[in-house]
């Protein structure tokens, strides 16, 4: 066996469910102070895995920094008391989501830099910008999230429900083999909810609707329904869009709605605007083009890992150059 696939690595970020572990427990030690036991229950976690203190650690870091600048806040330790009270009379999920809007009290620069960090700890499963991850849910379920997504899961003994905050996520789903009742696999968005039916199926939010698009099996759409009162029912090699008021079938796209969970965009005869705006979603900064090229059209096979690289390849096929003004500004125009 490889030595180094067994050797902890200390200075990796730890799991943000092992962090979302250590939030919970400052929050339950800070709602039970003097409590002893508890106390010696946090320390045997931490002590479990060097992950355990390393996320403890980070956690207790990220609280004394929002401390700390919140007594430059007039008026802001009256309001983060005032929530922490608050907290008590809650459940840790709800408690942990209602403290971290307390960042919103802290300094621009602080918050520039930590809260999307922070967004992405309360949210069960997340991911940064560039990022894609993939999970096995304890039903079997496999859940992969895009690039700056996130997600909450709650598992009950009644019902299996995936709430989608942010992004994209694409769910292969089976039977429900756990329970002798078998439960829905469900999938939410602030637009609807959809059932997935021995399916594999990509959840997008974009602006004022939610995108569904099927590769696999089928997806009842509950919420909204159609005319008739009864769920649309959505066949694989199908896109809907869905509203808070309806659910209408798309046109067909000009590019694989699933590749990206294998690290790819392909096209097919896509816009070359469009087609940056999809790039951009994986990238800091600005990415754009002048109006006389955005409709150029491209097809092909795109990976995703470098995007500096993918740009590089367009003046190979496209009348265009690239312009840099820096790292995180760049531009295309028509090539001289």
């Amino acid at each position: 066996m490889d030595t180094a696939s067994i050797t902890p690595r200390l200075n990796k970020h730890p799991d943000q469910l092992v962090v979302r572990q250590a939030i919970n427990w400052l929050l339950r030690l800070r709602n039970n102070a003097g409590n002893t036991k508890l106390q010696q229950q946090c320390e045997v976690w931490r002590a479990a895995h060097h992950e355990h203190e390393q996320a403890w650690q980070r956690v207790q870091s990220l609280q004394q920094e929002l401390s700390a600048n919140l007594q430059a806040v007039p008026g802001a330790q009256v309001a983060l008391q005032t929530l922490e009270n608050s907290s008590q009379r809650l459940g840790r999920r709800q408690a942990l989501k209602l403290l971290s809007g307390a960042m919103l009290m802290g300094t621009a620069a602080w918050l520039g830099k930590d809260l999307v960090g922070w967004q992405q700890w309360t949210a069960d499963f997340a991911t940064a910008t560039g990022e894609r991850r993939s999970f096995q849910l304890p039903d079997g379920t496999r859940l992969e999230l895009n690039t700056d997504s996130a997600a909450d899961l709650d598992f009950s003994p009644q019902r299996r429900l995936i709430s989608l905050a942010r992004g994209e996520i694409m769910v292969t789903c089976g039977a429900d083999s756990q329970v002798a009742n078998p439960r829905p696999l469900m999938v939410q968005s602030r637009h609807g909810q959809f059932e997935g039916i021995d399916a594999r199926f990509v959840v997008r939010l974009e602006g004022n609707c939610t995108r569904l698009s099927v590769t696999a099996g089928h997806v009842a759409i509950h919420t909204p329904t159609t005319a008739g009162g009864l769920p649309a029912m959505v066949q694989a090699g199908q896109s809907y869009l869905i509203s808070h008021s309806q659910a209408q079938q798309a046109p067909a796209l000009d590019m694989d709605v699933g590749a990206w969970a294998e690290g790819l965009i392909v096209t097919r005869n896509m816009r070359l605007g469009d087609f940056l705006q999809e790039v951009a979603r994986y990238r800091h900064g600005y990415l754009g083009c002048s109006s006389e090229i955005a409709d150029l059209r491209l097809s092909g096979v795109f990976r995703l890992q470098d995007t500096d690289k993918l740009l590089a390849i367009l003046p190979q096929t496209l009348p265009v150059r690239l312009r840099y003004r820096t790292r995180w500004w760049v531009n295309l125009e028509r090539a001289v």
